[in-house]
């Protein structure tokens, strides 16, 4: 498998990022290797917090949360999604799947041999998080589900062809349309087509993918990036070359019934219906993409009865930016109440 290897001097001087990197190898699934970086800050015996990125974010999305993580007495764990941050990145768009995702984080996770572990999930860190939780449930105490999913097919199969149809016609629009046309008050946009699908459609055909914090500025943020911080996000993609993997990520979620890893999710799903440590959902008050998200799981998830649910604001999908604080607090909140349970 080809890749690209970021230059180590494109992280240098980041902004509120001191951290020291940390690398491990992966097999690629076509007998090769693939580097996974993620960082490791606090005592190595502490109980493992591991906070798990989304697209087309990267480990810095979590700059804020790791220091008081770490005051606090817990080693943190914030790895790079392969095709983000400092992990390899593969050049071809075919080369990144939905279960390759899986089976290199599974991999890494394995490898690293860890356990009592606290996750934070956002975006694609729970479509994937999710997957490990549900695999190695032995291994994970709790969990916080921040704006996130575990897809199984969204749209009804009777809607299926004609929303295909509608995907079709759709304009690419620009980074600083995004937030609208989740919102469904695009002035352009086609009547009840889901924001998700001008998402998909921007980031596959869009070149300013090329710059994806500059997207991640766009969706629904209560607080805007500083230039450094936006340049900080693009540092991992010095060229066009880097970003299939932010190019490809939105067309593996599986919307669609006949779409891959549909079956594999809905597996997962009953794995959760039965996961009965604490999961708490901290979703936003203001986030267009998840909106709602957090139901399915506090109906059917038997570790939500009984954790104090919280929203988090003011904030839009990227909480970790918007409200680290009340993030971290969540974490603390979720680890407490499990350490003085009987």
């Amino acid at each position: 498998m080809e890749f690209k290897r970021t230059p180590d001097e494109r992280f240098d001087k980041l902004p509120d990022y001191p951290f020291k990197p940390n690398y491990l190898e992966v097999d690629d699934t076509e007998w090769g290797k693939l580097r996974i970086h993620y960082l490791d800050e606090g005592p190595a015996d502490g109980e493992v917090v591991l906070l798990l990125h989304g697209q087309p974010a990267w480990s810095y999305l979590y700059r804020h949360m790791i220091p008081p993580l770490v005051e606090a007495g817990f080693r943190v764990i914030a790895p790079d999604l392969v095709g983000f941050g400092r992990s390899d990145k593969p050049t071809e768009i075919e080369d990144y799947t939905y279960a390759r995702h899986v089976a290199w984080m599974s991999d890494w996770l394995t490898q690293l041999d860890l356990s009592g572990i606290t996750v934070f999930l956002q975006d694609w860190g729970s479509l994937i998080g999710l997957r490990l939780v549900a695999a190695f449930p032995e291994r994970f105490a709790g969990v916080v589900l921040a704006n996130g999913a575990l897809p199984a097919g969204m749209v009804p199969e009777e809607f299926a062809a004609l929303a295909k149809e509608a995907y079709k016609t759709l304009p690419v629009v620009k980074a600083s349309e995004l937030d609208a046309c989740f919102r469904g008050t695009y002035e352009g946009g086609a009547p009840g087509v889901p924001g998700f699908f001008y998402w998909r459609k921007f980031c596959a055909e869009s070149e300013e993918i090329q710059r994806p914090g500059d997207a991640i500025d766009s969706i629904g943020n209560a607080s805007s990036l500083t230039d450094a911080e936006k340049e900080a996000f693009n540092a991992p993609y010095p060229d066009a070359s880097y970003v299939a993997g932010a190019r490809r990520f939105p067309s593996l979620v599986p919307v669609f019934h006949d779409e891959p890893e549909v079956a594999e999710n809905k597996a997962a799903w009953e794995v959760l219906k039965q996961f009965d440590k604490p999961f708490m959902c901290a979703f936003s008050d203001d986030d267009p993409v998840s909106a709602g998200g957090d139901k399915p799981f506090i109906k059917l998830v038997p570790g939500c009865a009984g954790v104090e649910h919280r929203t988090i604001g003011p904030a839009g999908h990227f909480v970790q930016q918007d409200q680290p604080e009340q993030c971290v607090r969540a974490i603390l909140n979720i680890t407490g109440g499990r350490e003085s349970a009987p």
